[in-house]
């Protein structure tokens, strides 16, 4: 699958020193410590609906990590997925009475214009669900024959996984079981299927039925993948047994994250799958969960269409910290508008305060844990003196600009 088109990333003097994140499963912020080159899986989208604020929010999110990684002097090798085909997409298709290929090539070329217009670096590998169903169905028979995976026998050939097998199962999450099995359903699990040996066995192969899409499936009959082995195999096929970042927003900590990982893991014999298990926060509107049920999302192309700057929008999105669910309001926009805008006119002094010192500070505040509130209130207060006639520092405006739109992203 086509990914979107990139943009050159200025070179800032230098080098970053190594960033630290906050994981999941330790809960707690630690270094990430790649050798060289970087690895990162982040879970991409279900394309049946326009992009909305949240996905923009996890993008900018892990964009950050990849820029950050990047001014260390670190080679990235970043993989995103795309699920074109799984229950809500089809659902969608068959309410709107439209064929789900088309629906998915839509939004997944809508999702791609919105990317390019935040300005948010492409993956080196954007893989399609549909394109990898070989690869799945394969390793999916591994873990057949490896006793990790059981056939239901009702005749529908769905295959699930034995959490059984996963004896470190829960350790991401760090959920109670009970807390996992008020969870799942609401999640896309399935506790209550019949012929289940744990009611949190996830689903790996689901058996053709009449009416739905399938594909071969070599021993497993006709069918298509489940969710959670989708993401396994492709960053495994892509980036190896081990990652350093496993990324997503915080609905897919479990039980995606919690699933893949453990699919991975038997796999591979390597453990934990993921150096870094790191969760962006939930977007809000008006204090209100965004939520499609409640027809209250937010889209990035509406905006865009609205004449937004994708600059502002993507400032509005990283005001608040990343690991934390925040709220979108009109206020927050203007307030971001107007950044931008001071921004842009320190930007054009003729001189300012020290743009070595400014670099610095952004640095310092991104590598912990990528504190965007931080460094944004560093840029204010450059902005700010700049604009008040502080400062004699001619290149210090262009190492201003340079610097965050290296870091942050924003063009100025």
């Amino acid at each position: 699958m086509e990914s979107w088109a990139g943009h050159e990333v200025p070179r800032l003097p230098g080098n970053g020193g190594p960033l630290s994140l906050y994981d999941s499963a330790r809960r707690g912020v630690h270094p990430s410590r790649p050798d060289g080159t970087a690895s990162m899986y982040v879970c991409g989208i279900t394309p049946y609906d326009a992009t909305h604020l949240g996905h923009a929010a996890t993008m900018i999110t892990f964009d950050l990590v990849q820029r950050m990684w990047r001014d260390a002097g670190l080679t990235v090798r970043y993989v995103q997925n795309v699920t074109d085909i799984d229950d809500p997409l089809l659902e969608r298709a068959e309410r709107d009475g439209e064929d789900w290929k088309v629906l998915a090539m839509r939004e997944t070329a809508l999702f791609r214009e919105d990317m390019e217009a935040l300005r948010i670096i492409p993956p080196a590998h954007y893989v399609g669900a549909v394109e990898s169903i070989p690869d799945i169905a394969e390793k999916v028979q591994v873990l057949l024959k490896d006793g990790a995976a059981y056939r239901l026998d009702d005749g529908t050939g769905d295959v699930y996984f034995d959490i059984g097998a996963a004896p470190a199962f829960g350790y991401e999450s760090n959920l109670t079981r009970a807390q996992m099995l008020e969870i799942f359903p609401e999640r896309g699990g399935d506790p209550d299927r019949t012929g289940k040996r744990d009611p949190l066995d996830p689903l790996l192969w689901r058996g053709a039925r009449e009416g739905e899409p399938s594909w071969p499936g070599g021993e497993l009959g006709a069918g298509r993948p489940g969710w959670h082995i989708e993401c396994a195999v492709i960053a495994l096929n892509l980036l190896g047994d081990r990652i350093d970042v496993q990324g997503g927003g915080n609905d897919l900590l479990f039980p995606h994250h919690e699933c893949s990982a453990a699919h991975a893991e038997r796999l591979t014999g390597a453990a934990p799958f993921a150096d870094h298990y790191v969760h962006a926060g939930m977007i809000g509107l008006d204090g209100e969960k965004m939520s499609k049920s409640k027809g209250n999302l937010v889209f990035v192309s509406r905006l865009r269409a609205d004449r937004v700057d994708p600059m502002a929008v993507r400032l509005g999105l990283m005001s608040g910290h990343y690991r934390a669910d925040r709220t979108w309001t009109d206020d927050l926009l203007d307030a971001a508008q107007a950044r931008l805008a001071r921004w842009r006119r320190a930007a054009a002094a003729p001189s300012g305060p020290s743009g070595e010192a400014f670099l610095a500070g952004v640095r310092a505040r991104l590598a912990d844990d990528l504190d965007t509130p931080g460094a944004l209130a560093l840029a204010d207060d450059w902005a700010e003196r700049t604009l008040a006639g502080a400062g004699d520092d001619p290149q210090a405006p262009g190492l201003f600009a340079t610097t965050v739109d290296a870091l942050l992203g924003i063009r100025l």
